[in-house]
């Protein structure tokens, strides 16, 4: 793979690899930090060398079962009840990609197995770039991996009203209704994208990459053969439908789905046409959906898995993996993020005062600390939605806000001051009990434990809470089927499409419902910048406006953890991807003698 690290300072929108680096300085490192976190067994090179150790030369065959620690939704990640990391691991080593980022958080790797060549930035006004595929790229069938991909992935990422898809319930459409045209040509070999009058993207080169909507493209020649024309926008959204929920028996990348369903597990098998230059060496590989973490001690006892990279930390459950000694664990800071969120179309929290004082209550500190000190005793919460707090881009967001303090003496102030009153312990207005509130979250202990912590506080201002778990975290956020939820959003050094996708009244994931002229106004600032400054000042000003909407209460930038049994080959975790340790499947093996 071609590789972008970080250099010195470019001009324009052609240096937004050199210039993203910096931003995720704070999140770099495949190894454990300081308070006991770190690596060690197969892992233990990972802090000094994150992009490549644990490397060596893999046997043919083996199998090997990977525990995914929650649900996928459906079977693309495009829309929202698919939109999770659970779908996207699922997903591993079957989309084509044009590439992603490494463990480090400064190496950016083109996939040169599907390109030709590096993307080419081909104007600036109006803003145009363009991607070309290698002739040896294929999906599994023999069809040529191209730029017909490229244009259906991006139609069904689009919002209803730009005319591509009627029905596609994209999730976040952001940079995608950003297209004015593209153009096949080059025998379909090359894709040419220009974007709207006045429309950029500094970070063009990701436009679909592992780290996207999609988490790679998605086929088009299957529409033909279910009868669908994808130059019809209904048919566009019809076979949106189809993808969503049909069992992919199509395969672009090393591996393809044999067998599996969305509540058990998947079966993968090699890709007996994969054209890139490493073949996977694995028989077997089977993702397994499992959310209890009390049974994966055990079953990495018994051998009934091998593997993980769950997406909520576990301090019980570390300690027992660290206690075998086949086992290596690795604990690190990564690039996701710890939030609550309410539901601003529920009756009584559709009031922004409201609003206000549930967050003022919280603490997000005490929920922090309870949560991850153990395994990071210096954890601070979190007080900016997109940057860590060593970006050079952050900034306080709560500086000026109580939100966030667990203030209840200032919560009951603003309470009052809005018109509502305490009477013996319970919240009300104009004689009305406000709430009691749906409070949910998946099953994992941290997060349960953040709940009782929630509705604790909250009791003390009033508001009554019903504690209930999310079985289908994609399906209940897809339905807005809560008042209060926490959950986490899995990031990477990218950034522009995020508050968009979070924050804008059109994205499909703006989940709780906010519909403000001030957050879209400033969300439509990053659609026009040129550089990565331009693009967080107007990322800045949106999370600004989110803090004075009092919708999603930041907690914490979250440490992750990976584990797996001595035997393996080239399995690392890279907390800056959705897809952890799975972001180069194709390249596990059972280690050579």
């Amino acid at each position: 793979m071609a590789t972008v690290r970080n250099s010195s300072r470019l001009t324009g929108p052609a240096a937004a690899l050199a210039a993203l680096a910096l931003a995720a300085t704070a999140c770099t490192g495949g190894g454990g930090g300081d308070g006991g976190t770190g690596a060690g067994g197969v892992w233990e090179e990972c802090e000094a060398e994150p992009n490549t150790c644990n490397s060596g030369e893999a046997a043919d065959g083996g199998e090997i079962t990977w525990v995914v620690s929650d649900f996928p939704g459906a079977w693309t990640a495009v829309s929202p009840e698919g939109g999770s990391v659970y779908t996207l691991q699922m997903l591993s080593g079957i989309l084509p990609r044009t590439g992603q980022w490494s463990p480090d958080g400064e190496t950016y790797e083109f996939n040169m197995d599907l390109l030709a060549e590096e993307p080419e930035l081909v104007s600036e006004d109006p803003f145009t770039f363009s991607f070309t595929f290698n002739d040896k790229a294929v999906w599994d069938d023999g069809t040529p991996i191209g730029a017909d991909d490229f244009i259906a992935t991006v139609k069904m990422s689009t919002s209803d009203e730009e005319g591509w898809c009627e029905g596609c319930r994209s999730r976040q459409p952001g940079i995608y209704d950003d297209v004015e045209e593209m153009e096949a040509s080059d025998d379909g070999r090359t894709v040419t994208i220009t974007l709207k009058e006045g429309r950029s993207n500094p970070e063009w080169q990701g436009f679909l990459d592992a780290h996207q909507i999609a988490g790679g493209l998605l086929p088009a020649h299957l529409a033909e053969d279910q009868g669908y024309d994808l130059e019809e926008p209904e048919d566009v959204g019809a076979y949106f439908e189809w993808l969503n929920e049909t069992v992919p028996e199509y395969s672009g990348g090393p591996y393809k789905i044999v067998e599996g369903d969305l509540e058990t597990q998947v079966i993968m098998e090699p890709n007996e046409n994969w054209y890139g230059e490493v073949q996977p060496t694995l028989d077997t590989v089977v993702i397994q959906f499992n959310d209890a973490e009390d049974t994966w001690v055990p079953a990495l006892t018994n051998g009934e898995i091998d593997g993980g990279s769950p997406a909520k930390i576990n301090n019980d459950v570390i300690e027992q993996m660290r206690g075998m000694p086949s086992v290596s664990v690795d604990v690190g800071p990564g690039a996701s993020w710890e939030h609550i969120d309410l539901n601003t179309e529920n009756e009584w929290l559709q009031d922004v005062e409201l609003r206000r004082a549930v967050f003022t209550a919280i603490d997000a500190q005490e929920i922090a600390e309870r949560g991850y000190g153990t395994a990071f005793p210096d954890v601070q919460r979190k007080t900016n939605h997109t940057f860590s707090a060593d970006s050079p881009y952050h900034e306080d967001l709560y500086a000026d806000s109580p939100q966030g303090t667990g203030d209840v003496e200032e919560a009951t102030r603003m309470l009052e001051e809005a018109g509502y009153e305490i009477s013996d312990g319970t919240l009300m207005r104009d004689g009305e009990q406000v709430g009691p509130f749906r409070l949910r979250a998946t099953a994992d202990q941290v997060r349960q434990d953040s709940l009782q912590i929630i509705q604790s506080q909250l009791e003390e201002i009033g508001v009554a809470t019903e504690i209930e778990t999310i079985d289908d975290l994609g399906g209940v956020l897809g339905d807005q089927d809560y008042d209060i939820v926490q959950f986490g959003w899995s990031g990477s050094p990218w950034f522009v499409i995020n508050p968009g996708q979070q924050w804008h009244s059109g994205s499909g994931s703006n989940f709780g419902g906010l519909d403000s002229e001030d957050v879209d106004e400033a969300l439509e600032g990053m659609g026009s910048a040129t550089t990565l400054e331009e693009a967080a000042a107007a990322a800045n000003e949106a999370g600004r406006q989110v803090v004075e909407e009092a919708y999603v209460l930041p907690l914490v930038d979250e440490p992750r953890y990976s584990f797996v049994t001595d035997g393996f080959v080239n399995i690392r975790d890279n907390r800056q991807h959705s897809l952890r340790a799975t972001y180069n499947i194709g390249q596990w093996g059972v280690a050579g003698n």
